[in-house]
């Protein structure tokens, strides 16, 4: 008998996912509610700038969870006190140490919010993303499990099971905003690079 690629842990009928956006967000909600997990959306990216990508993300986000019903979380918006968290590693390329740390930050405050929130478990979508290191946001998530006591990263790779291609298919269907970018000023810059 084959072995699912995404596995429920026990107990786990209400998780708090960590969005990045709703495009990266849609088919892992779609997939939870399918497979009796209600999530509690908590957006929580200081990291994105300028602010006004910020609040389109931010939008797209909560029109999402609040077509589905779902609770959704704004999580404070503080870019500054983001850059302080990363500094000194402005210079690092993407999925280098200054993408650990901020995966680090945001996947505390997650650990933060659900426990807050009464849930045990916590995930992220960033671990949908192909140009993310899922290594870097396993070991980020269970040091934050570590920080916050009494909550359990949800480690899931969440492109599998054909949620990356469902990904794609949503984004369509509910006419997302797609960005090009991860987020950051600093990944901003890559891309540019890139072009």
């Amino acid at each position: 008998m084959k072995k699912p690629v995404i596995i429920v842990p026990e107990g786990a009928h209400e998780v708090l996912l960590h969005a990045c956006c709703a495009p990266c967000s849609s088919a892992i909600v779609e997939w939870m509610l399918a497979h009796g997990v209600r999530p509690t959306i908590f957006y929580y990216n200081p990291n994105i700038y300028p602010r006004e990508e910020y609040d389109i993300r931010k939008n797209e986000s909560k029109r999402h969870a609040e077509s589905l019903g779902l609770r959704w979380i704004d999580g404070d918006y503080d870019h500054e006190a983001w850059r302080r968290g990363v500094c000194g590693l402005e210079g690092e390329p993407e999925r280098g140490r200054r993408c650990e740390q901020c995966f680090v930050l945001r996947l505390t405050a997650a650990a933060r919010e659900a426990r807050q929130q009464g849930l045990r478990y916590f995930t992220t979508t960033l671990a949908s993303s192909r140009w993310k290191s899922l290594e870097q946001i396993e070991r980020a998530g269970h040091l934050a499990e570590q920080a916050v006591e009494g909550t359990c990263f949800w480690a899931q790779n969440w492109r599998k099971g054909g949620l990356y291609e469902r990904r794609n298919q949503l984004l369509k269907d509910f006419g997302f905003y797609n960005q090009q970018y991860c987020g950051c000023e600093f990944s901003m810059r890559a891309v540019d690079k890139d072009k």
